[in-house]
């Protein structure tokens, strides 16, 4: 079980790639939909210092507010792949 948080946009193609990853791997997790307004994202950007989204954030293992999904992609299958094989 892990405490996972990301950070999205409705009809966002690069949220789609993390999620779809997120389901690869059956890890659950925690969704906050942002709104489509950079200028209303305040909580995203608190999170992880910029507006763009996806956003992952793992408390478990200290991070805090990764954004870029190939590098959230990236991340899930170097730290969660293992446990859900």
């Amino acid at each position: 079980m892990s405490n996972l948080e990301l950070y999205e946009l409705e009809g966002c193609p690069y949220c789609a790639k993390v999620k779809d990853k997120l389901a690869e791997l059956d890890l659950e997790y925690e969704s906050h939909m942002v709104p489509s307004s950079h200028d209303e994202r305040t909580e995203v950007e608190e999170v992880s210092g910029q507006t763009g989204v996806p956003v992952l954030v793992d408390p478990d293992n200290d991070v805090e507010g990764m954004a870029e999904s190939d590098d959230i992609v990236e991340y899930l299958e170097r730290n969660y792949a293992e446990a859900a094989a």
